[in-house]
């Protein structure tokens, strides 16, 4: 990520900084500071985007899943289920919802490691079910199904049938897993060349869910014509 340089950004053990915007835990909750500007809210000039976001966790879970066999690229579904409470100053909007928190961290760049990712993550009573698969960059492919007990206990199950999606208006390909190999998209929220987050209708292990699901491409987001493109849509490192 180049978005900013090493000057614009800090970390302690509790607390990141990246520019003008922050998240730090404040005991058991988690604070996003958000000041930045958003080149989608107005052309040719970037409005203010201003506000925070505190997540609650309603789980914990303590074990990150290593995505290779080497280990050089690990995921961690931090609060796989969690409150958010979202008050904007610019635009002047606010929310309460279901919210989600995971990381991913390597010793390499991702696309380094992987072609493709899809992801999804769906409540299914009080548990939460998480499914991501992929094509590592050495051609093979890896795929999990997690179930997250109310305590944040992961529980591996058996993946449900590959189910494909419509592809977005930039051709992004992208699918997710379901019961028949049936699922539905209900809104795109994200469309770019390079990644897509849709919401979608499907049934998991016999329980009728709605999940947010991603797609992204690796081979897509090296493209010297994506890398091209991706200074007018966020601040970039000179050079």
């Amino acid at each position: 990520m180049t978005e900013r340089g090493d000057r614009d950004t800090h970390q302690s053990t509790d607390a990141l900084t990246i520019g003008p915007s922050a998240m730090r835990w404040d005991g058991d909750r988690l604070v996003i500071d958000i000041e930045e500007r958003d080149i989608r809210l107005g052309v040719p000039w970037r409005r203010k985007v201003r506000g925070q976001v505190v997540l609650h966790p309603e789980m914990l879970s303590l074990s990150p899943f290593r995505l290779d066999p080497a280990g050089r690229h690990h995921w961690h579904a931090i609060a796989p289920r969690a409150r958010i409470e979202v008050k904007m100053q610019a635009p002047d909007i606010s929310w309460n919802g279901s919210g989600y928190l995971d990381g991913n961290d390597g010793i390499e760049p991702i696309e380094q490691g992987f072609r493709r990712w899809h992801w999804s993550r769906a409540h299914m009573g009080r548990d939460v079910a998480v499914i991501y698969e992929g094509e590592r960059r050495d051609g093979s492919m890896f795929g999990s199904a997690i179930r997250f007990d109310a305590s944040g206990t992961p529980h591996e199950e058996e993946l449900p049938l590959v189910a494909p999606l419509p592809p977005t208006w930039w051709a992004m390909q992208r699918q997710t897993r379901a019961d028949r190999g049936h699922a539905s998209v209900l809104k795109t929220w994200e469309d770019s060349p390079f990644y897509a987050r849709s919401t979608v209708a499907s049934r998991l292990w016999g329980t009728s869910v709605t999940a947010v699901q991603e797609s992204i491409s690796l081979d897509r987001l090296i493209n010297p014509v994506v890398q091209w493109m991706l200074p007018y849509k966020m601040p970039r490192e000179a050079g």
